[in-house]
């Protein structure tokens, strides 16, 4: 017959009871440190990365672009390491006097930023195959055939540029700009920053990996132990 110290005995073993590798284990005050640390790490490096990514695609998501100033000739106004903000034109009645512009110099790849001082009706120009000579464009008529030209001077500089630019090699018009930017993004786009940005958190996110794992084997139960749970017993019933 059941009695009551066995109903006792029965409910004690019937209780459920944390397995041992469960059970809240206490970490020392430096491992704590060393995780937040190294999870810092991983934050900063991703968060700047993220912003270097970030920054230019929301310009050109609003239609514009950032230019990196490698010169002084347009000083005071910007200098070598601004960033200059550009807004395309789609037409050359969009031109003023006045305004600042990034172009390419005819003859020449390079990106130039001038402030415009005149604007003209000038002969289009081609170059002649045999001679090298840059020539005027004709009609059918043999007219010389006409298209808007920038006459551009740099602030810093005393007299304007000595060639004058088509407008369809205008690349934009300056609407802004960001002292020091330039330098920042920069750095952000060369292989150097990149591994500044990016090395340290991934290193940072190993060794959180080894500390997890190393304390997983620590707080593991030996093999062969068996974990502690309910354990199930007969009563004997009389």
């Amino acid at each position: 017959m059941t009695t009551a110290d066995d109903l006792a005995l029965f409910a004690e073993r019937r209780a459920p009871t944390m397995p041992a590798a469960r059970r809240r284990v206490r970490r020392p005050w430096w491992q704590v440190l060393v995780t937040v640390v190294l999870w810092t790490v991983v934050a900063v490096g991703a968060l700047a990365y993220a912003t270097s990514l970030a920054v230019p695609l929301w310009y050109q998501v609003h239609g514009q672009r950032l230019l990196i100033v490698t010169s002084g000739s347009m000083a005071p106004r910007f200098v070598a390491g601004d960033v200059v903000v550009l807004r395309a034109i789609t037409d050359a009645s969009e031109l003023k006097v006045d305004q600042v512009v990034t172009f390419r110099p005819v003859g020449s790849e390079t990106l130039v930023t001038h402030r415009i001082v005149e604007l003209h009706q000038l002969p289009a120009l081609q170059e002649d195959t045999r001679t090298g000579r840059m020539v005027p464009v004709l009609d059918g008529s043999g007219n010389a055939i006409l298209q808007p030209y920038i006459v551009t001077q740099g602030d810093a500089n005393v007299s304007p540029d000595p060639n004058a630019t088509p407008v369809s090699r205008v690349r934009g018009v300056v609407i802004g700009w960001h002292d020091h930017w330039g330098t920042v993004l920069a750095w952000a786009g060369s292989s150097r920053g990149r591994a500044v940005m990016l090395v340290p958190p991934l290193a940072a996110l190993g060794l959180l990996e080894l500390i997890a794992v190393r304390a997983d084997r620590r707080h593991r139960p030996p093999v062969g132990t068996k974990p502690e749970g309910r354990s199930f017993d007969a009563i004997l019933l009389d």
